[in-house]
């Protein structure tokens, strides 16, 4: 573990930031994911509705509740450029595209890329009788996309 002591004489010495999501399968074969985060500079929701077929993002929408600057409010119109994309392959570069620059918001784009992802996990957890069936359907789903699923996991423990 990290070791050192509090520095305070800064201001963001002791900061906590909590970012939260949420995921439902709703009706009319849609997936509803919420996220929100909150520390004492920030209250922001995003809300976005996304068909569970395509995984094509349908709409969103952020509140900001509390936010540092009375602009920031203006970069959720952005959220538009995302309406129409499928939540899959490139993702991360569109929602980079989508919020980046000096009229983006980088808080939204950490939101989001750990948010939109979600909607693959509800399609992939369809259709299974056990928890321990789902996962096993996962695991070969993901099989060489990060380090928890490498493409050989022979030696793994």
């Amino acid at each position: 573990m990290l070791t050192g002591g509090l520095v305070s004489d800064n201001f963001m010495s002791g900061f906590h930031r909590a970012i939260s999501f949420d995921v439902s399968r709703i009706a009319d074969n849609r997936i509803r994911l919420t996220a929100t985060m909150r520390d004492v500079y920030h209250d922001i929701l995003i809300e976005v509705l996304v068909d569970a077929e395509t995984l094509i993002i349908e709409a969103l929408q952020a509140t900001f509740s509390r936010c540092p600057e009375k602009a920031c409010p203006n970069a959720a119109g952005r959220l538009q450029n995302l309406v129409g994309v499928v939540i899959g392959r490139g993702l991360n570069r569109r929602v980079i595209d989508a919020l980046g620059g000096g009229a983006g918001c980088g808080n939204l784009r950490v939101m989001l890329l750990g948010l939109l992802p979600l909607a693959i996990n509800v399609k992939a957890a369809e259709g299974f009788d056990s928890e321990e069936e789902m996962l096993e359907s996962v695991r070969n789903k993901l099989r060489g996309s990060c380090a928890g699923y490498p493409e050989d996991d022979t030696g793994l423990a």
